[in-house]
């Protein structure tokens, strides 16, 4: 029997509502839909493996569900952390009110499509004018603080603060530690970035990453964290160490350094060579007060 509407006076019980919302939810048709897993549970010895399909701009993620068979079978592709476009049909489970999307096929984005939509991402923030030379701002000679964004005891962040403290001693730094791959990474390092941004103490922000391959550095070309590199106030430099391939973050900041080790270098000046220029300077200076005394 088909219940009435839905009134304050006659609500209808959790059962209808979960039963009409899977009833309309299968009239849909099965979609081709493309992200980035973040999670991937597929236990020997279970039919079915559990996934999460992340959106890799905007913080949304779907539920996936797939064969253990076909999670098998491609097992290289079905790994945290890669681009993957999926088949499958959307289903509503009463029992738990989650949705997901049952999967039958599974395949890796390839690396041409990855290139092809990084070139028609450059050309439009390039359009837009956020890689435009003339809105890049100067590094301060001498920081007050350094804020870098790094992955968690890595070599980057070794190589950034190791070079700064050997040209200036003194020089301070704020750290904000994120994932510099995969799927989170990009969702963490805008949020390093705000952080840094609002610190008033902090005169310049860095992002290092010591390289890695195309699909490795997809964070560093993605749209989100241009756009918020754009917006700082900070003036941020750029240090993530690939040769040849130059993420789109390159182009927006305000310096790029080609590997961590350089930025660590640009960002202070040389103790030694400060001290000796200034001993030259003030010798110049007596040289010629004791010359103008002499005539």
């Amino acid at each position: 029997m088909t219940p009435g509407p839905s009134t304050e006076e006659e609500p209808w019980p959790v059962r209808t509502v979960t039963r009409k919302i899977s009833e309309w939810i299968d009239r849909l048709g099965a979609v081709w839909v493309e992200g980035q897993l973040a999670q991937v549970t597929a236990r020997a010895g279970t039919g079915t493996a559990f996934l999460t399909l992340r959106d890799p701009v905007a913080n949304v993620s779907l539920q996936l569900t797939a064969p253990m068979g076909l999670v098998a079978e491609q097992r290289e592709v079905v790994a945290e952390g890669n681009r993957v476009i999926v088949h499958g049909k959307p289903s509503f489970f009463p029992g738990r009110g989650s949705l997901s999307l049952r999967v039958d096929r599974i395949r890796a984005v390839g690396l041409g499509e990855l290139l092809a939509r990084i070139e028609r991402l450059r050309r439009l923030l390039a359009a837009e004018g956020l890689f435009d030379p003339a809105r890049k701002r100067r590094l301060p000679f001498l920081p007050n603080r350094i804020g870098l964004v790094t992955g968690r005891a890595s070599a980057a962040e070794h190589d950034v603060v190791t070079n700064a403290q050997a040209r200036w001693p003194a020089v301070e730094f704020r750290i904000e530690n994120t994932a510099t791959q995969g799927g989170l990474a990009v969702a963490q390092i805008v949020e390093a970035l705000e952080i840094l941004d609002r610190d008033p103490a902090v005169d310049v922000i860095v992002l290092a990453r010591g390289g890695g391959s195309v699909e490795d550095l997809l964070p560093f070309s993605d749209e989100t964290l241009c756009r918020a590199v754009a917006a700082c106030r900070t003036p941020v430099v750029s240090a993530i160490g690939h040769e040849p391939d130059t993420p789109l973050v390159d182009h927006v900041a305000d310096l790029r350094c080609s590997t961590p080790t350089e930025a660590g270098r640009r960002l202070v000046p040389d103790l030694a060579e400060e001290t000796s220029r200034i001993a030259g300077l003030r010798d110049r200076s007596r040289r010629a007060l004791h010359g103008w005394v002499d005539r």
